[in-house]
């Protein structure tokens, strides 16, 4: 394994705080595959989606990026994304997830022993999501419909990775003003995770692109 060292960022404005912790190291690794999970009711088209893979392809164009149109099922998902990546380089890979897919990057992360990035992660959705079981839309496109059944919050809860010690590296994203989930059950879920928090902001954290030089000093994309 590639050396670590502790990770440590500052301040990028006045209104987010760095939250350094000792067991937040950093591999000495290149990321040369990259994968991208949307949340729930999201798509590859989302804000943040679509401004990763901008910069991947600008400023990292040697750099495999990959962001699945996830469907609704969790165990379908991961089927999916661990069918797509059977192939990529387990020393060389790394994945961001944000709301949902900051779930679903943790279960990724464990068993392809890869570096993460969280986005506003959703913490317990086997507990949030059950309010939505039915008929759902999308937000990129509200005229597409699907059918979110009782049965997969059974598979989330077969998904979560609570109590699993990371397998990698972690870096956690969050905004004391996300109006969907509360910033400190994520703090709280991602302890060992280099953590930013930021002061307001949203779920939808609008301003990603801020963060997009620290995502990518973390995950040493090539």
């Amino acid at each position: 394994m590639a050396p670590l060292y502790l990770l440590s960022y500052a301040c990028a404005t006045l209104h987010e705080a760095v939250i350094p912790l000792p067991c937040a190291p950093l591999t000495l690794m290149t990321t040369t595959h990259l994968l991208y999970l949307h949340g729930f009711r999201s798509s590859p088209s989302s804000a943040k989606a679509r401004q990763m893979a901008a910069h991947v392809a600008r400023h990292h164009p040697a750099v495999t990026f990959w962001c699945p149109q996830l469907p609704p099922s969790p165990q379908a998902a991961m089927a999916l994304v661990a069918q797509g990546i059977a192939e990529w380089p387990r020393g060389a890979m790394a994945v961001i997830g944000s709301s949902l897919g900051g779930f679903y990057a943790s279960w990724v992360a464990q068993h392809a022993t890869c570096p993460s990035v969280m986005l506003n992660p959703a913490v317990d959705p086997a507990r949030d999501l059950k309010r939505y079981i039915g008929e759902q839309t999308t937000w990129q496109n509200p005229s597409e419909r699907f059918y979110f059944l009782p049965e997969y919050i059974g598979e989330l809860q077969a998904l979560d990775m609570r109590g699993h010690a990371p397998a990698a590296p972690e870096l956690a994203i969050m905004a004391k003003g996300d109006e969907v989930l509360d910033w400190r059950e994520m703090a709280g879920r991602y302890p060992q995770a280099h953590q930013i928090v930021q002061e307001g902001g949203d779920h939808a954290l609008g301003n990603f692109g801020d963060y997009l030089p620290q995502v990518t000093e973390f995950l040493g994309l090539a």
